[in-house]
């Protein structure tokens, strides 16, 4: 007896300065759609750390997946994905896509136009060996303007209220891996952003020979946008 393929789980990883809840509208519009749906708690620890979590992730999925990253989440995915046989595509949402041996940091910097280092305010925090860390916040007073232009302002409060803050090492760990040589990838372009500057998000999209889409919206595209993120996505599940 034969039976239908099985619809890809959507597995979304959110970036710095946020949580899964970034992720709502386009849970709602994927869910309406009758796709199965996962938002996953990225650690935003390390970069290491983080993929082997949101790879077990996958491990507890039955059937195929797509993975879907934001921002910092874009790294993440690209090392969680490698060598995952149910990974059927990633999706690079306003997202850092690395080749192997780059970081988030590098990147940013690769091209001129973002403005998150001085808006971001560090923190210590303990690690589990006994020694500090250090973890990088978006100011309050600046979140809204730097991550979240385009959502109400209203939002953006809450959203800087809630931010969750990333270890400074995520940012500056280089990929070990890279999924994207060997699965399909769509890239949503954010020409509005101010965390990664659009220039840099064209030169890592058309390297990795994504299929990509523009759109003028904030770093929140998420939020800001989530039509265009989920239609993205359910391109992706559909191929």
């Amino acid at each position: 007896m034969s039976t239908e393929p099985t619809s890809p789980t959507i597995v979304l990883v959110h970036g710095a300065f946020a949580d899964s809840s970034s992720w709502n509208g386009v849970v709602e519009r994927l869910r309406a759609e009758g796709r199965s749906v996962i938002a996953a708690a990225n650690p935003l620890r390390g970069l290491d750390s983080d993929a082997a979590y949101v790879a077990s992730v996958l491990d507890s999925v039955e059937g195929p997946c797509v993975l879907v990253g934001h921002s910092y989440g874009g790294s993440v995915i690209t090392v969680a994905a490698a060598g995952k046989s149910n990974v059927e595509a990633l999706v690079y949402i306003a997202a850092f896509i690395p080749d192997e041996g780059e970081s988030a940091l590098q990147l940013t910097d690769k091209f001129p136009g973002s403005t998150l280092g001085p808006t971001t305010r560090a923190a210590a925090y303990p690690l589990p060996d006994g020694g500090t860390g250090t973890e990088l916040y978006i100011r309050q007073d600046e979140f809204h303007r730097q991550f979240a232009a385009d959502v109400p302002a209203a939002t953006g409060e809450l959203m800087a209220a809630t931010q969750r803050p990333v270890a400074l090492d995520a940012l500056q760990q280089p990929a070990t891996a890279t999924a994207w040589r060997d699965i399909r990838s769509f890239a949503l372009l954010t020409s509005e952003d101010k965390n990664i500057p659009v220039e840099a998000q064209r030169f890592m999209a058309q390297r990795a020979g994504a299929d990509v889409v523009e759109v003028a919206a904030s770093h929140a595209v998420s939020v800001s946008a989530p039509d265009v993120v989920a239609e993205l996505i359910a391109r992706a599940a559909e191929k």
